[in-house]
């Protein structure tokens, strides 16, 4: 679970700072942890590097409590874990059981739980006097402490006033000065590229500029092309492999503790977490990840291998129904760039959202740079590419994400051979897009001309954009991936036969007019 992945993770880097109170009170939803639970936690805690200790007495023992959480502090070369055992319910009828695990305790229970903390059991929704200035105490002592920090940052200032002002600017979240200028820009004479090699690219200009952007892989570096050429990793000098200077994380295979971890880096603040596996393995990280758009955190999710055109590893590594996924959770935005401009965008836009994650989807194959592409444009999620053919009205519009964008411009131009006139629509962001104003979106998507879609990924959704979806519904396949390209009926002339159908028909069928919201 993601509890023992990002436990294991911290003990391996000896995270000393670290301190976790374990409330082993035995019950769970279903009754006893005996029924499913019984391994001893301190000692899977020791195998991962932990230090451990125990308060056998939870529901009493404030002082011993107090005590092993001294002695935790006290140790600097390994996480502590505290495990202390405690009656779920204390004081309550049914104190000890499943029963006042997420039920009301019920009046009667609730008011012998009062009588035995001393509380006048007839009175409800009331605080005693002492509680108030107790907590009043507290507020002023922490107000007292705020003053010294307050005065000891003002000293800082004047003593290193350019660190200091770059420690305030990462605590407010501000970006440096001309960051987007350091990203790349791509002509049609340009190399063709993976979108991944792209990233390398931009994030390593980024991670330049922008010092606090720090995250890692789960155990793809090599894949997923995350870490820049002067990179240090983050590890405790005692393994030789780094320092805690370091900026670079190795996760390891733990994907879901790698989510987790990058929203609670977001969280505290300072710092720019990106992570980073396989389009199709974010799945295993489901739970943390969707918490980053609940939560609205600016984790970067670096997802590379996007789909079929990962070849040889077939379906169990081929992302089908992810994206469509991705999609339809809330504040998310998902990025499928289909060159080196598009790529630029979406760091650029995920970046500047520092309330929403971002998932970049990249491809493995190289792909080329494309002629009407821009940041500019791309920044709004979509936009006309190209135009193919020489006549005065549409014949066709065909959208295209990530690798399928091009095909798409090769299908158009199939057609243009034929006569028809074709509009071709690059649509990195579905997100940003449907963000754009009205005007703005039936400029791109024209009403009244027959449209498709080409992604090599399941069509979901897309009914939303265009009349006719291409794409896979059905898992996918190991081989080549030009050939299971060819497999999937995704090239130039499979997609430019579909189209002549889809105009054929619409000769005769008036073109409806799509719920885009507008």
């Amino acid at each position: 679970g993601v509890a023992s992945e990002a436990s294991s993770l911290a003990g391996h880097l000896e995270l000393g700072n670290l301190v976790v109170l374990y409330d082993s009170n035995g019950i769970q939803i279903d009754g006893s942890t005996n029924l499913g639970f019984t391994e001893d936690v301190l000692k899977r805690y020791e195998s991962y590097g932990w230090h451990t200790l125990e308060v056998a007495d939870g529901d009493n023992d404030l002082v011993g409590l107090t005590r092993a959480i001294e002695t935790a502090k006290a140790v600097k070369n390994k996480p502590s874990i505290i495990k202390i055992t405690t009656t779920i319910g204390y004081g309550a009828a049914k104190a000890g059981s499943a029963g006042v695990h997420g039920a009301p305790l019920g009046a009667d229970s609730l008011a012998a739980v009062k009588k035995l903390f001393g509380f006048n059991a007839d009175q409800k929704f009331v605080v005693p006097e002492d509680v108030y200035k107790y907590y009043g105490e507290r507020a002023a002592q922490g107000a007292q402490t705020e003053k010294v920090w307050n005065e000891l940052l003002a000293k800082y200032a004047q003593a290193h006033p350019k660190l200091h002002a770059e420690l305030s600017r990462r605590l407010e979240g501000r970006l440096p000065e001309g960051w987007e200028d350091v990203l790349p820009r791509y002509s049609p004479s340009d190399k063709a590229l993976a979108t991944r090699k792209l990233s390398e690219t931009a994030l390593s200009a980024l991670a330049a500029k922008i010092p606090e952007l720090m995250g890692g892989s789960a155990d793809l570096t090599g894949s997923n092309l995350t870490r820049w050429k002067d990179a240090v990793d983050f590890q405790p000098e005692s393994t030789e492999l780094g320092n805690y200077a370091g900026r670079y994380l190795r996760f390891g295979v733990r994907e879901h503790g790698m989510a987790a971890i990058g929203n609670g880096m977001a969280a505290y603040g300072g710092v720019i977490p990106f992570t980073s596996t396989f389009l199709n393995f974010i799945s295993y990280a489901a739970g943390a990840s969707r918490l980053s758009a609940l939560s609205k955190l600016r984790v970067l999710y670096i997802m590379t291998h996007d789909s079929i055109g990962l070849g040889e590893d077939g379906p169990t590594h081929q992302p089908i129904e992810t994206m469509a996924m991705l999609r339809a959770t809330p504040n998310y935005l998902n990025f499928r760039p289909a060159d080196g401009n598009e790529v630029s965008a979406a760091y650029i836009s995920a970046l500047q959202h520092s309330d929403r994650p971002s998932v970049l989807s990249l491809t493995r194959q190289n792909l080329p740079q494309l002629e009407g592409s821009s940041i500019e444009q791309a920044l709004k999620g979509g936009y006309s590419l190209h135009t193919y053919g020489s006549g005065s009205k549409l014949d066709l519009l065909i959208a295209g994400t990530g690798s399928e964008t091009s095909i798409a411009v090769d299908a158009a131009k199939l057609l243009a051979e034929q006569g028809l006139t074709v509009k071709v629509v690059s649509m990195p962001c579905l997100e940003l897009f449907s963000a754009q104003s009205d005007e703005y979106r039936h400029s791109v998507l024209t009403p009244g001309v027959p449209s498709i879609s080409v992604e090599a990924l399941s069509t979901f959704g897309w009914h939303k954009y265009v009349h006719c979806p291409i794409g896979i519904d059905t898992f996918g396949a190991s081989g080549p991936y030009l050939e299971l390209y060819e497999l999937f009926g995704l090239t130039p002339e499979a997609i430019a036969k579909k189209a002549l159908k889809i105009v054929d028909y619409y000769k005769s069928t008036p073109v409806p007019t799509l719920a885009l919201e507008f």
